[in-house]
């Protein structure tokens, strides 16, 4: 079994200025769940949208669109500058569409589990229909860790190899994500726990 934590949203009445997981993303490396490493932290970026403008390539974890920038002691091809303040998730208001998006942040309450070792879409493509769904089931929902549930084929970054990070499933998330049509994102950390990446599918 894969530990991870299921993640139960907060809204935030001020802003999180801890090392702790909130959203916007960011991520504690915990070393019971990560083990231990230089980073301490990950920070998950996409490029941001607008009513007039569609940015391509958030889905592609080497599209130049999206980042996962692990401090202190990270790699990354992504050049970074020192902000106390950054860009924020948001959230519509009152059915206002992009005229009413407001700034937003969550913190979290991660409950412990577990998840079933990651199987190869090879090898589950033979299992019997009940065997495949007592696999995929565990895997649903917003995660911390654990093992990935895809729902288009599995996709993992190159050059792994590669853990989950976190888990988002834009239809179940409380803040604004375009991961396209009912998608969900999936950030990754590699093993020696200094390099991340993101990608997200969807139906």
């Amino acid at each position: 079994m894969v530990a991870k934590c299921d993640i139960e949203f907060i809204e935030a009445d001020a802003p999180i200025s801890d090392p702790v997981t909130k959203f916007g993303g960011q991520i504690a490396l915990d070393p019971d769940i990560f083990g231990v490493s230089p980073g301490r932290m990950a920070y998950l970026f996409i490029t941001g949208e607008s009513e007039d403008e569609w940015v391509d390539g958030t889905y592609n974890p080497d599209g130049g669109e999206n980042a996962v920038i692990v401090q202190p002691g990270g790699t990354s091809d992504a050049e970074t500058v020192p902000e106390s303040e950054g860009p924020s998730l948001y959230t519509f208001v009152d059915g206002r569409g992009w005229e009413g998006t407001v700034p937003c942040q969550y913190s979290v309450s991660l409950e412990p589990g577990e998840d079933p070792e990651y199987v190869g879409e090879d090898e589950r493509a033979e299992w019997s229909e009940a065997e495949f769904d007592a696999y995929e089931k565990p895997l649903d929902g917003n995660k911390v860790a654990g093992t990935p549930g895809f729902i288009q084929a599995d996709e993992f970054p190159e050059a792994g190899p590669w853990r989950l990070l976190v888990q988002l499933d834009s239809m179940t998330v409380p803040f604004h994500v375009n991961f396209g049509d009912a998608g969900i994102g999936y950030a990754y950390i590699s093993e020696d726990g200094q390099r991340g990446k993101f990608l997200w599918q969807c139906y």
